[in-house]
């Protein structure tokens, strides 16, 4: 691997194994996962699947000693009846996207959290957001899921979610004790957020923005988790009108990050981050 120090032990029986299960795996989290082993040494192995029987699977890494599980959309919810311990960062969004697999105990013990979660609340912190500014939440998926409630869990007692699909925006809304409107029309923050996929490439609305020049120039900040590419349309426009911005590369190099610790017991550096995440989305 480009970059890496190469220093992976050959793989052998002892080799630890890490997944991903995802309906439609990507490469990100293989790349990411494999440089970092290979840079630190470590005697591990990350590999992507899909499947159709998520319990079947759970079953599997159970019974094979998987040592870490990373789950992506449609499981995040259906793990959570499989595992032995839920930690608040899933409970509070009940969803899962991690899970450890403690391989002392016979049979394994599965504890599962959220690292989705756990790296927006580093960043709001990280970049030093502040609580009593109101925040505009664009989208109401899984991920707006995470981000809202990491925003309202931090202490952001003021925040609208806007979402073209009603019933998931206002549950959303509710359920997090903030405003609900279908679009942004002229309602303005200091803290904007696009957790959508407008911007995202490849996608439809690859060239557009989350939100307009106007609501950009009258925020404070600009929070854009689309991570491909790093630079959309809407963190391009924010740093041209001299805002602030948390990008998508920072949530998704974070959140593997946090897995990677979880599952290996060793915290890259700032720099073996950026560097392995530079590498998985290259």
């Amino acid at each position: 691997m480009s970059g890496a120090d190469n220093r992976r032990p050959p793989i052998n029986k002892d080799t630890k194994v890490c997944i991903s299960l995802a309906a439609r795996p990507s490469n990100h989290g293989t790349r990411f996962h494999n440089y970092l082993y290979d840079k630190l040494g470590l005697d591990f192995l990350y590999k992507a699947f899909s499947t159709t029987d998520i319990a079947a699977a759970i079953g599997g890494v159970r019974a094979l000693g998987i040592r870490g599980c990373s789950v992506s959309m449609p499981f995040k919810q259906d793990v959570m009846a499989l595992v032995d311990e839920i930690e608040p960062s899933a409970r509070a969004i009940d969803a899962v996207n991690t899970i450890v697999n403690d391989l002392s105990v016979p049979g394994g013990y599965l504890v599962a959290s959220n690292t989705d979660y756990i790296a927006v609340q580093a960043l709001i912190e990280q970049h030093g957001l502040a609580e009593d500014d109101p925040v505009l939440i664009r989208g109401s998926g899984g991920m707006a899921n995470a981000v809202a409630a990491a925003f309202r869990d931090n202490g952001f007692r003021r925040g609208t979610i806007v979402a073209r699909n009603r019933d998931t925006g206002a549950a959303l809304a509710s359920r997090l004790g903030y405003e609900y409107t279908p679009e942004v029309a002229e309602r303005t923050a200091a803290i904007l957020v696009n957790v959508t996929p407008i911007g995202m490439a490849g996608g439809p609305e690859a060239q557009l923005s989350a939100f307009e020049p106007g609501t950009v120039e009258a925020a404070a900040v600009v929070f854009d988790v689309v991570a491909m590419p790093a630079e959309t349309p809407l963190i391009v426009a924010a740093r041209s009108a001299g805002k602030p911005v948390i990008t998508g590369a920072e949530v998704i190099a974070l959140q593997a990050a946090e897995q990677f610790e979880r599952y290996t017991g060793v915290r890259p550096t700032a720099e073996q981050i950026a560097e392995a995440s530079a590498f998985s989305r290259a």
